[in-house]
């Protein structure tokens, strides 16, 4: 079967819809949430649809992906700033512990929204296959 067959035409929800669900934690096939038993262990199936999260072998690498470049882009925003706001006399201490205190806080807030929306980008560069959700636990 492929992703035109008339059982999942229409079932599919429209790009803007998916990265909506993703960032707000949801399931961007159904829109359930509880995906998450803790901030950073995320259940391997959707408890409403079944969607399978990690769809292929090597999937999280993209929520990897969109970690680091929100990571790095909190990075350089915060250096610019601050590097500004603080033009001509620098000072060096307090950047240093505010861009390290951004380093290693930005990636582990972001950590499970990155999962999700990375889901939702995958199925709107990949859609979903018949067999991937129960349709029938899901609302039109």
């Amino acid at each position: 079967m492929t992703s035109e067959d008339p059982e999942i035409v229409g079932r599919t929800p429209s790009w803007v819809r998916l990265l909506a669900r993703g960032a707000l934690l949801r399931c961007p096939a159904c829109g359930s949430g509880h995906l998450f038993r803790r901030w950073i262990t995320m259940a391997e199936r959707c408890p409403r649809c079944g969607l399978r999260f990690a769809r292929i072998e090597g999937h999280w690498i993209g929520a990897i992906g969109i970690n680091t470049i929100v990571s790095f882009g909190a990075f350089l925003l915060t250096t610019v700033v601050g590097l500004i706001a603080t033009f001509p006399d620098f000072p060096v201490l307090p950047l240093i512990l505010l861009n390290v205190a951004v380093a290693v806080i930005v990636p582990l807030v972001f950590y499970p929204f990155s999962r999700t929306v990375w889901t939702g980008l995958d199925i709107a560069m990949r859609p979903l296959e018949p067999h991937e959700v129960d349709w029938t636990q899901v609302k039109a």
